[in-house]
Parts: structure tokens; C-alpha cells; sequence
């Protein structure tokens, strides 16, 4: 901020001159190089020697900021001791400013600035001056550096950067107490007199709130300041520099400042006495009235618990706080009867929940107020004297059997007569019918337990001559058990009979099951038929303890012989009367595995063994399928891969083929038939089929003890007959066009011994018994069943 230099040139200039004296007394001597001639003394004084040496002469040099004169501002003057006034010395000047801002008289030396400079733009400015001699244009003295200093002047007023200030203080404060604190801020030097000195003063905001001058520091004035009273107040603040003397500079700023709420205000029922009518008609939880108590604070603090503190009222209704509305909602607990009370009165107390333990002399923060509430009559429907009703009746009693009675009244005071009727909207109507008048129940069939042991009806009462009013409770009837259905046995499983099985072997313990209900539990006796003729196979023993088991009569069954038997049990019940059933079992036989004490089939015990489910075991069947197509389609190609009949004249090499073909001793009996070598007419007439086993030894020709070809045509030359198979291998023109060697070794004739082969002995009975042979475990099983088998077949 610019002072009009008009107004004040003459005052600032006479302090201006009166500073600069004091200032340069100290500070602006004349800076002079030290010279060779002259020395410092001890005291800090300097003798000076008579050898004359050039120096540089001149004041150090301060300018005044916002000079507004017509003429340039005189800054100073440099000189140097070799100037004689002759003019024959030219001053130079350089450095920040040098010709525009500040000029230099070449002559005298004399500094001036052109410009109007401001200090808080740029305080100083560094320029360095130097001596030339005019005429030779030599160095008289060093180029050397100084400073021009701009001078401050109070053209700054204080700002407060963040302003306008938002602040809350809670209301009833004590006095002093803080509210905020605001800070001024002035270009000015500080360094340099008052300019930067700021002084704080309150303009409005009086006498509610006070300032710190030298702080800014906001404190409240007045003690307990209400919001109720007055929320919002604006207080405006003064900085003034100079130290708030008379001619400083000055900013101002707003502070709006906000009373926030403190709970100073107890609750306050309007009135003291409320009244509302409820009819007693009124569903328990309905709202039947309401009421506020008025609190002057705001949020938390106006939040208020309302209370029935009464028992006549806290045990008939309730009272609940709406949140939003502050009210008091009184909700019904329990039904209105008119007959039986017609007024309540409640007692209601609002209480605040946040009390202020400081504000606990102005009062009990809480109110009550009475509610009285009047009950109106209403015409209501019939009550039933139970809320439900469990009725029984014997299943398969005639139509017309009376089950139970249901109850109902009127409760008004003229008690009308009540009609009765069942609900037509169920489908238990059609069993039952209700007498209108008296309420008797009745069915209207028999009714069978086992198809529905419970029914649920629902029975309506009404006002006669006035059916809208009405009301209705559930029936449950249970239909009680008698015993009207025989027993059958279970067939949970089904039987299997291992081949196995001995006589008095317990094939599988059967139950029985019945629809009727025992109370006792359930008792069942079990036999054969007795009209039927005694079972060969299988018998039936009864447990006694409701079970049966049934036990195989003979040994070794097999499922190729049978593999399905029937088994008729007749069963029959404890009940009164007794009643009996006669169940067929169906029994399979199979070749069973024992693991533990299950049994199963074979196939399934296989499956089950693996267990593998059905999506692996085709996964596997088509793994197998793909490999034998591989299997087939490799050999395939081997029989279509030909050789050549004529070998290359290139490629003339001996071929040797090698047959590693193992004979199969002397338990290969189809491997080759020596006969054959000697005696190929005799072979001739003894050939028969090898894919079957011979029934009997007598069946190829020879009668038990006659010796074997083999024996009897030991003597025919075996080297004529290889000669004579070479010949007619060699004008076959279907043979292949080299030597074939096939090598038949002879071991001589049969043994003295004799031969342990069983062919010859398939005549001869066996008269052991291969019965031991169940007992050696499964291992041994299919070995049992092949000597049995023979066993059966000799017997045959």
C-alpha cells in the first residue's frame, strides 16, 4: 500500500534525515582499503604513514522504497582518493539494475535510482563499481562490490489469508473460554521499526466475546450463554501494524461463531392430564394413543425414554419411543374385555437419557404426565373354552359314532345362543359332522387307521341371527388302532442259499411286519403250512422272539440241478382276535463266497469285490475291444506282408530261419502223433477228433489191456518214411522253392512202467469221498463241486 507522499512527504523526510544521521554514524562510514601505509593499532585506531596510496571513498548506501518525486532518488556517491577533481577519473557501474534502475554520474560518482523500488519485491540490490583514468582508459582502483539496501516503509497492511473463520463454543461456557485463534499477516519488514508490529482489537462481537490484542486468541465475555436464547453470533476482528498507533495500516476479518447445544433443558409434557378411548375389539400390539414431552435441546441430548410406572397401566399396555418424532407410542399388551374393566389409568414418565451431571442444579431432568384410557364395548364373537381340542375315536366304528363335544358362549353381557358348523374349506368335512346346537361330533364312515391316523378339523362358532361375528378352533381327532390286519412276512432281501449248505444250516432269519398298531409291542408266531406235505429241502424254526430262521434239510444243492425254491411261512399276530398271514419266500441257490457273515453270489460278489461301478466297467470292456482290434489288425498285416520268390542277384545272402518253438514234454498230447512216422496207413485209419474228451478208452478202437499203435508199430523204418515225404515235398509245385527241415526226435518205446496218464484209467470206479473237501475253505470249493459232479454222474 502506497502512502501519498503529499500528505506525509515532509514529516517522513525530516525522520528519514534524522535516521540516516543516526544510521550512517554507525553503519555508513566511509569504506576505505586498508593500505600498505597504514597501520592498526592496538586501540583499534590507525596510524597513517606518509606514503600516499589510492583507495576507494564512498557511503554505504540505502534507498527508499515507493519514491514517487519527479526527479531521479538520490542514492549516494562513490569516489576514489585518486580523483583530484580534474575530471580526468571515469566511474563505471555494473551489476543487478546497473543503467536502468540506477544511473552514475561518470564525473562525480553520484548514484541515482530512476525507479520507483519496492521492498518486499526485492530488498537489496548487488552492483560493483569501478575507476578508470579517462584518458588512458586504465584501472585506477580494483573493481569492487557494495550494496544498495531499499529502505521499508509502512505501505503493507496486515491480511489474514484464511478468513472468513467458521467456530463453535458449547453454550453456558465459563468466561474465557477459548473459542479460536487468528493470525495476521503483514508484508512489512519486521526488522525495522513498528511496520510489521500487529496489534488485534475486536470491532463487533462485544460484549459477548473478547480478543487477545497481541495473540488473536477468541475468548468468550459473558457466562451462560444460552442457544436457546441465541445461537449464532458474528464477531468481526482488527489487525492494525505500527502497534495499532495512530497511521498503521489495518485488516479486518469475520469470525461466525456457533453456540453448539449442551442437555441444560429438562423435558416438559405439555399438558398434564391425556384421555383416549380404545375399543375392546383392539388387537394385542395395536398403537391405541401417543404423547411427547417437549425438550429444548437438540440430537442426543432431546432424547427421551418415556416409562408406564404404574402396574395397573405397565401390565395392560406398553410404551415405546419414536426416534424421529420424540413421541411416546402406547401400544396394547394384552386383550381388552369391556365386560370385566372399562378404564385404565396410566401414569407415564419422560426421563432424559443423557443428563449433563453439571446442569444437575437447574432440576430433575425428567416429567409424568396420566393417561387416562377408557375401554368402548363392542359386540364380539364366541369364545371357546379351549384354545384346541384332541379327539379319539376306534377305527372301523360305524357311521354315526360320537367323537367329542367342542364349547363355546358369547361373552357379551347378553350371552346369545352359539351355532356350530365345520369349516367347508377342508377335505376332513367329509368324515365328520357337527351337531349345530350342541357341538357333538360325529363321523360320517368308518374310518381305517392305517390309511389316516390323524385328522385335523376346524370348527366354526357364531352369534345366531348373526354370522358375521364368528370364531373358530382346530380339532384334532386321532383314529385309535384295532386289529384289523394280518401279518405278512418281511421280504427285505432276497434269500440265497449257498450250494454249499448243510443240513441244519440256518439259511436266513426272516420277520414279519403288520399295519396295525400294538401298544405293547408287536408279538408274531411263525410255521409251515401244515396242510402242505413236509418240505424235503428246507424247514422253519420259530425264534419266539418275533423272528423265524429258516434251516436247510439236506446238504449240496446246486443252481444248475434248481436254482429257485418257493417256501410258503404262515404268520400270524398277538392281537385280539388274532389274525393270520401266509407269505411265500422265494429262495435262490448260488455258488457263494464267505466274507464274514454276508454271502453273496458269485458275479455279484465279483462286481463287489472290485468295486468298480458301471460307467468303469465299460470303460474297461472298451479298453479290451481296442486292444484286440490292435491284436487283430497286426497280424493282419504280417499275413499280407509277402517275400520275394526270386532274390535279387544284388542281395544274395544265405537265409537262415529259426523256429523257437518249445514242445510241450510229455504232457502235450496233440503236439504231434508219432504213429503218423510209422505207419502212415495205420494213422490213416486211427485218426478221431481231439476237441472232445473221449467217452471211454474201448471208444478209439483198442479194449481195456490191448496195447497202443505206438507199441505195436515200433518196427516200421521210420527213414523211409521221412524219404518218401522229401520226394512229394519236392515235385509239389505249391511248396516253397527251398529246403524245409523238420527234425522229429524218437525216444525210444514205452516205458516197463507203464504210462500214469488217466486216459487209460477213465474205466476204472473211484470209491473215495470227496465230501472233506467242503470243509478245506473256497480255495478248494470248485475242486469239490467237479468230483462231485463225476460222483453224480457214476451214480447215474
Amino acid at each position: 500500500m502506497r502512502i501519498p507522499m503529499t500528505c506525509c512527504l515532509c514529516p517522513f523526510l525530516v525522520c528519514l534525515c534524522f535516521i540516516q544521521r543516526c544510521y550512517g554514524a554507525s553503519h555508513h562510514v566511509p569504506t576505505k582499503v586498508p593500505s600498505k601505509n597504514q597501520t592498526k593499532l592496538a586501540n583499534g585506531e590507525t596510524e597513517v604513514h606518509h606514503r600516499p596510496k589510492r583507495g576507494w571513498i564512498w557511503n554505504q548506501f540505502f534507498v527508499l522504497e515507493e519514491h514517487i518525486g519527479p526527479d531521479a532518488q538520490y542514492v549516494g556517491k562513490l569516489h576514489s582518493n585518486s580523483d583530484k577533481g580534474d575530471g580526468s577519473v571515469r566511474y563505471i557501474l555494473s551489476g543487478e539494475g546497473a543503467g536502468t534502475i540506477f544511473i552514475i554520474d561518470e564525473v562525480t560518482g553520484d548514484i541515482h535510482a530512476t525507479k520507483s523500488l519496492d521492498r518486499e519485491r526485492k530488498a537489496h540490490y548487488v552492483l560493483h563499481a569501478q575507476a578508470l583514468d579517462r584518458n588512458t582508459e586504465e584501472a585506477l582502483e580494483p573493481k569492487s562490490e557494495f550494496i544498495i539496501k531499499v529502505q521499508d516503509i509502512n505501505d503493507n497492511a496486515p491480511k489474514f489469508p484464511d478468513g472468513p473463520f467458521e467456530a463453535t463454543v458449547p453454550e453456558m461456557s465459563e468466561v474465557g473460554t477459548s473459542v479460536l485463534q487468528v493470525t495476521a499477516t503483514d508484508s512489512d519488514d519486521p526488522t525495522y521499526g513498528n511496520s510489521a508490529k500487529i496489534v488485534y482489537s475486536i470491532l463487533q462481537g462485544q460484549p459477548y466475546f473478547s480478543v487477545d490484542p497481541k495473540t488473536g486468541i477468541i475468548r468468550t465475555a459473558l457466562p451462560n450463554m444460552d442457544r436457546e436464547a441465541r445461537e449464532h453470533y458474528t464477531v468481526v476482528i482488527q489487525a492494525k501494524d505500527m502497534a495499532g498507533q495512530v497511521g498503521g495500516l489495518s485488516g479486518s476479518t469475520t469470525i461466525n461463531i456457533t453456540l453448539t447445544d449442551v442437555n441444560d433443558n429438562p423435558p416438559k409434557f405439555p399438558q398434564k392430564n391425556y384421555q383416549v378411548l380404545v375399543l375392546e375389539s383392539a388387537e394385542v400390539g395395536t398403537p391405541v394413543g401417543k404423547l411427547k414431552a417437549n425438550d429444548d435441546d437438540l440430537g442426543t441430548n432431546a432424547d427421551i425414554k418415556y416409562t408406564i410406572i404404574n402396574s395397573e397401566g405397565a401390565n395392560m399396555f406398553s410404551i415405546a419411543t419414536n426416534r424421529d418424532t420424540k413421541e411416546g407410542i402406547v401400544s396394547l399388551k394384552k386383550p381388552l374385555n369391556y365386560e370385566r374393566k372399562k378404564t385404565y389409568t396410566l401414569h407415564i414418565e419422560g426421563l432424559n437419557t443423557h443428563a449433563d451431571p453439571r446442569f444437575t442444579y437447574l432440576g430433575p431432568f425428567k416429567d409424568t404426565a396420566t393417561l387416562k384410557i377408557s375401554v368402548g364395548d363392542v359386540d364380539e364373537a364366541p369364545v371357546f373354552s379351549m384354545d384346541y381340542y384332541i379327539l379319539d375315536v376306534y377305527e372301523n366304528s360305524p357311521s354315526g359314532t360320537e367323537v367329542g363335544t367342542v364349547t363355546a358362549r358369547d361373552p357379551d353381557g347378553d350371552n346369545k345362543p352359539v351355532r356350530y358348523e365345520l369349516d367347508g374349506k377342508e377335505e376332513e368335512e367329509s368324515y365328520f359332522r357337527i351337531d349345530a346346537k350342541s357341538g357333538v361330533i360325529r363321523t360320517t364312515q368308518p374310518l381305517d387307521r392305517e390309511d389316516t391316523p390323524w385328522h385335523n378339523i376346524t370348527v366354526v362358532a357364531s352369534e345366531v341371527g348373526n354370522p358375521v361375528l364368528f370364531s373358530h378352533v382346530p380339532v384334532t381327532v386321532q383314529v385309535l388302532d384295532t386289529n384289523d390286519n394280518p401279518p405278512e412276512v418281511a421280504a427285505d432281501e432276497e434269500v440265497i442259499v449257498c450250494e454249499s449248505s448243510r443240513p441244519g444250516q440256518v439259511i436266513q432269519t426272516v420277520r414279519a411286519v403288520d399295519k396295525d398298531d400294538f401298544a405293547n409291542g408287536q408279538r408274531f408266531s411263525f410255521a409251515l403250512p401244515s396242510q402242505l406235505p413236509v418240505n424235503p429241502n428246507f424247514t422253519l424254526k420259530d425264534n419266539e422272539d418275533s423272528t423265524a430262521s429258516i434251516i436247510a434239510r439236506r446238504r449240496r444243492f446246486s443252481h444248475l440241478t434248481q436254482e429257485l425254491y418257493e417256501l410258503p411261512i404262515v404268520v400270524w399276530d398277538g392281537g385280539e382276535p388274532s389274525l393270520t398271514g401266509t407269505s411265500t419266500l422265494t429262495l435262490r441257490v448260488c455258488p457263494c463266497q464267505r466274507h464274514g457273515r454276508i454271502r453273496m453270489c458269485q458275479g455279484e460278489a465279483f462286481l463287489s469285490s472290485a468295486g468298480l461301478s458301471t460307467g468303469a466297467l465299460i470303460a474297461i470292456l472298451l479298453c479290451i475291444i481296442i486292444l484286440l482290434a490292435i491284436v487283430v489288425l497286426f497280424i493282419t498285416l504280417r499275413r499280407s506282408k509277402k517275400e520275394p520268390l526270386i532274390i535279387s542277384e544284388e542281395d544274395i545272402r544265405e537265409n537262415v530261419v529259426t523256429y523257437d518253438d518249445e514242445g510241450g514234454g510229455e504232457e502235450d498230447t496233440e503236439a504231434f502223433d508219432i504213429v503218423a512216422l510209422r505207419n502212415p496207413a495205420a494213422a490213416e485209419e486211427l485218426k478221431f477228433r481231439r476237441d472232445i474228451r473221449p467217452e471211454a478208452r474201448s471208444q478209439c478202437g483198442f479194449a481195456h489191456g490191448q496195447r497202443s499203435p505206438s507199441v505195436e508199430l515200433d518196427e516200421v523204418d521210420v527213414h523211409k518214411f521221412i524219404k518218401q515225404r522229401l520226394v512229394e515235398a519236392d515235385m509239389d509245385a505249391s511248396m516253397p522253392p527251398y529246403d524245409s527241415l523238420q527234425t522229429y526226435a524218437y525216444e525210444g518205446q514205452g516205458s516197463p512202467a507203464g504210462t500214469i496218464s488217466p486216459l487209460d484209467s477213465l474205466g476204472v470206479q473211484s470209491e473215495q469221498e470227496y465230501n472233506y473237501l467242503d470243509d478245506w475253505g473256497p480255495e478248494f470249493q470248485k475242486l469239490a463241486e467237479l468230483y462231485g459232479e463225476a460222483e453224480s454222474d457214476v451214480t447215474t
